[in-house]
Formats: C-alpha cells, sequence, structure tokens
C-alpha cells in the first residue's frame, strides 16, 4: 500500500463527523484578502512550533473534544465528503488528519508522510473567526470577522513545555474570549475581550484605544502577538522589529480590503421587539449620538478620545497604550457578541445601558432603558 493510499485509509477511519458538506466548496475562488486573512501565517511558526514547541503539544495531547472544549472550531467544508463516519474525537491523531486538511480554524500545520505534525503557526482567523455550528457545536461553516468568544487563547498558550510557571499563571487567567496583546511587551496583564473584525469599512481606527488604522493593528498583532516574519515599528511603544524578507508588509493592503468588506451581521428576524426598539432609535439620538457619531458609529473619526472618568470604565489597559485614552466603540452586530466593554465587564446589553445611566446620568426611567436595549439589538 503506498503512502497516499495509507493515508487516506487512515483517515477515513480516523474521521468521523458525521457532516452534511457543501460538494466542491474547497474549489470556490479565494481573494488574496481572504487567503491571507485564513490560511497566512507571517512565517510564525518560528514562534508556535520552534520556540513554544506547540506542534508537539498538539500531536500528542490534544484530541478533537479538548480542542473543541478550549474554543477551536472546525471547517465543515474544508472536509472532504463521503469520508467522515466514524472518526474517534478522542484520538489527538483526529486532530493530525484535520490539521492536514487545513480544517481548523485559525491553525496551519505541515504534516510529513508518517503523519508528525513538522510545523504548526496561527493565522488572522484564529481570534477573528468563528462558525455557524451547522454540524454539532464548533463544526460548521465559517463566518469570518466574527469574534470567537469561545476561544481560551490563553489556555492554549500555556500548554506550553517553553513558558515559566508565572507565565501559566497569567495566561490561564485570561479566560475564553479574552487576550492581553500587550503582556509579552510590558509584562502587565489586563486582558481585553476579542473585538469582531466585521464592519469597519467606515471606521477610521480600528482599536479600543485608537492607535492607528486597521494595517496598523495588523501589522502589531502579525509581528509582535502571532510572530510573525515582518516590520513593525513604533517609537512611543519603544517597538522596532524589523525581518528581511518582510513577510507581513506586503499584504497589509488585500488584508484590509478583505476585512473592509466583510459586513455586520444582520439582527436574526424576530430577535427584538420592532415598537420597542423604534422608541429606543428616538432615545439613542438624544441621548447617545453625540459620541456614537454617523454612519461609523464613532466620534473618533474627528480625533476625538475619550478619557476613562468619562467613560466610567477600569483605565488600566488604556494606560499602557500610545494613547492613554479610549475611542467611542462603534456599535455593530452587538446582538451576537456578548460580553461589552473593553474588559467584558457588562454581560449583557441590560448592563451596558444600566452602566451609561448611572455614569452619564441619561435620566432614562426603566421602560425608556428597555426600549434602548431593544434598539441596539438592532445595530
Amino acid at each position: 500500500m503506498n503512502t497516499g493510499t495509507r493515508y487516506w485509509h487512515v483517515l477515513c477511519g480516523t474521521l468521523g463527523l458525521a457532516v452534511s458538506l457543501v460538494a466542491g466548496a474547497q474549489d470556490a475562488p479565494l481573494g488574496d484578502g481572504q487567503k491571507i486573512f485564513r490560511y497566512d501565517t507571517f512565517g510564525d511558526e518560528q514562534l508556535w512550533t520552534d520556540k513554544l514547541g506547540l506542534h508537539k503539544v498538539v500531536e500528542e495531547k490534544v484530541d478533537p473534544t479538548t480542542a473543541l472544549k478550549v474554543g477551536l472550531k472546525v471547517d465543515a467544508d474544508a472536509l472532504p465528503p463521503g469520508t467522515l463516519e466514524k472518526a474517534d474525537l478522542k484520538d489527538p491523531k483526529t486532530t493530525v488528519a484535520l490539521l492536514k486538511l487545513n480544517a481548523v480554524v485559525g491553525l496551519k500545520a505541515e504534516v510529513d508522510a508518517n503523519n508528525h505534525i513538522t510545523k504548526l503557526g496561527v493565522t488572522c482567523a484564529l481570534c477573528h473567526s468563528t462558525v455557524d455550528d451547522a454540524v454539532k457545536p464548533g463544526i460548521g461553516h465559517r463566518k469570518d470577522g466574527w469574534p470567537n468568544r469561545d476561544l481560551d487563547v490563553g489556555k492554549i498558550i500555556s500548554l506550553s513545555p517553553a513558558l515559566t510557571a508565572e507565565q501559566k499563571k497569567v495566561y490561564t487567567s485570561w479566560g475564553p474570549g479574552k487576550y492581553d496583546p500587550r503582556y509579552n511587551q510590558d509584562g502587565k496583564n489586563t486582558p481585553l475581550v476579542l473585538p469582531p473584525a466585521y464592519g469597519l469599512a467606515k471606521v477610521k481606527n480600528e482599536t479600543y484605544t485608537a492607535e492607528g488604522p486597521i494595517s496598523y493593528w495588523n501589522a502589531y498583532v502579525a509581528v509582535t502577538q502571532m510572530g510573525g516574519q515582518g516590520n513593525f515599528s513604533d517609537a512611543k511603544l519603544k517597538i522596532d522589529v524589523k525581518h528581511s524578507p518582510d513577510l507581513v508588509t506586503p499584504k497589509l493592503a488585500a488584508l484590509r480590503a478583505y476585512q473592509h468588506s466583510l459586513a455586520a451581521p444582520p439582527p436574526p428576524p424576530g430577535s427584538y421587539d420592532s415598537a420597542k426598539a423604534a422608541r429606543g432609535r428616538a432615545l439613542f439620538d438624544q441621548k447617545c449620538a453625540s459620541c456614537h457619531v454617523g454612519h461609523s458609529g464613532t466620534d473618533n473619526d474627528s480625533g476625538k478620545l475619550h478619557r476613562s472618568d468619562e467613560t466610567g470604565l477600569d483605565g488600566a489597559y488604556a494606560a499602557r497604550t500610545r494613547t492613554g485614552a479610549w475611542r467611542t466603540t462603534p456599535l455593530r452586530g452587538l446582538w451576537q457578541h456578548p460580553p461589552y466593554f473593553h474588559d467584558g465587564s457588562a454581560k449583557t446589553l441590560e448592563e451596558v445601558v444600566e452602566h451609561y445611566e448611572k455614569v452619564r446620568k441619561l435620566g432614562l426611567s426603566e421602560a425608556q432603558q428597555n426600549d434602548l436595549v431593544e434598539f441596539l439589538k438592532t445595530l
């Protein structure tokens, strides 16, 4: 039996997710930006494989059941039809087979003829994509731009044998849906809620603290967080990283174009009370629109930022950034990505409205607050 036939039999015997697939979905043309967003590691295997050694951890210890528990997602459209009937979801070999198929969202691996992972890297999609759970929770069709609020990035990183006990303690403290994009730069720990990467086309600055346009942040994350082999410099943050060749900068324009193409998802039919939402819109225009301005939904387009005492939010993270203040967050797809605020301190939209009622003294009755919540569900 040749290597190809042997692998096919291993795959058929190992995988069994009982999915309904769209025939030929893998053959659909992908734009350059979409390919970069989904599959480009920018050479970050040097971190995840060479330094952290997570390729061995995944191969030996991470079965699909464990992977799904820490929020990793499986792209059903990457799985060949007719081969998925009796998978052992408790066997790490199944994870290796899925990686070989490019089916684990946000993870990219090279697997040799003996089914050993030789390289493992991550892509933008790891944190900023999820699936629709069409097959089962964690397995379905990709939803690019949706924040993966199930993903426990810190717990995954903490599996590395290269980390100290103190580092592992920090990483495991974050929990699902949170990440600190500066911990490895300044050693402080104030994790942020993973934001959506859709609805950005009309937004000038994409981060919570408005440090720059989307390509600035893409470069920062790709180089300093993912471990990509590219160039990033910011004198105020005292960061100056250069690589040759630069595997990041030439791809930023296409990546930005794809992210700008991702529209915020509309609310599901019947998910809000239309009459209350109409009243809530009038209240929003009166009480909220001075900060959540126009089509972009943020007054930061004119350069405005807000101190922590204006927002009533903890300022520890902002103090670690180059602006030291908060951008008004554009309101998009709110119905599908709780918790809210940069630190996840509001679990529901009701808590968001209650917070600003207290901090900004909006003067809304309980009924009016309810109407405002119904309007926020429409955004």
